[in-house]
């Protein structure tokens, strides 16, 4: 395999991203050529709030092929184009070989959630001191308990053992309901309005051999004595009512996605079915609950 490296100014990234594909690249990835230097600009903004640029100021572009004359040709090719004037060849290299397989699998390693809790990818075994687990492979969904909003959710699930009935709102891969059939839940139920979440759902509910029902947000039916929401600020706001509707009297109503800074806009949005307060914070995120 060979990469062909070029620098390219902010305009010109989506035009030679399509010319580098009508060239039969087997990939292109796109990197901030500035990147950990003084020079470096966000390119993408905070949850819920949109980005303050389109794109980076300087662009590393890197395209893969099969052979090195692949490669050769395409950059002959591309040089003769008007849109690469301001474009520039960092150069042609040769990729070693690599098990790729094994690579990705090394920057998943098993996730603490209490001293007794993990989330474990397959590929490991547990660790000696789990005595509850989840088995959750990187994939499609949201939800691997990496992310500080996930691993709040599942500490206060884990303190909460034994609930009636849960509904996980947003299941993504499926893990907060997952959890809360590892700690007793008698009746779970998981929905999202991605196909690909529920079936992830499905999925690993499985392969933790755990009994739960996944589907669209039409699946929901009755009140619930625990409801977790780990999305974002915004769609939470806008669902305050119908969350709350799903919470029976003496539920809990436990929320996630929440960044620090926007605590009293949840507050306010839900004051008037409840009062939320912050039950946990984690590198910028809390974690909000009430009881109804």
């Amino acid at each position: 395999m060979y990469e062909l490296s070029l620098m390219c100014p902010e305009d010109g990234v989506e035009t030679l991203s399509d010319a580098f594909d009508a060239l039969d690249a087997l990939s292109v990835s796109v990197e901030d050529a500035d990147a950990q230097t003084d020079a470096e600009q966000a390119l993408f903004g905070e949850p819920g709030m949109p980005p303050p640029k389109e794109g980076w100021q300087r662009s590393r572009i890197t395209a893969l092929f099969a052979e090195k004359g692949l490669a050769e040709q395409a950059l002959v090719l591309l040089q003769a184009q008007d849109f690469f004037a301001n474009c520039s060849v960092l150069g042609i290299s040769e990729l070693a070989e690599q098990d790729w397989v094994r690579l990705t699998q090394s920057q998943f390693a098993p996730v603490e959630i209490t001293p007794s809790f993990w989330i474990v990818p397959t590929w490991h075994e547990p660790p000696t001191k789990a005595e509850q687990v989840i088995r959750l492979d990187p994939g499609l969904a949201f939800g691997t308990g990496t992310h500080p909003t996930t691993r709040m959710c599942l500490r206060w699930v884990a303190a909460h053992p034994n609930p009636t009935r849960v509904l996980d709102y947003g299941c993504g891969s499926g893990i907060l309901a997952i959890a809360a059939a590892k700690f007793g839940a008698q009746d779970v139920v998981g929905v999202d309005i991605d196909t690909a979440a529920v079936q992830s759902t499905v999925d690993n509910a499985r392969a933790n051999d755990v009994v739960l029902s996944a589907g669209l947000p039409d699946l929901v039916a009755g009140q619930y004595k625990v409801v977790l929401a780990n999305i974002l600020a915004t769609p939470l706001k806008v669902l305050a009512p119908l969350l709350c509707s799903y919470v029976q009297s003496g539920g809990h109503l436990v929320m996630a996605g929440i960044l620090e800074r926007q605590e009293q806009e949840l507050v306010q949005a839900y004051a008037p079915y409840c009062n939320l307060t912050v039950a946990d914070r984690e590198d910028g995120w809390i974690l909000m609950t009430a009881i109804l």
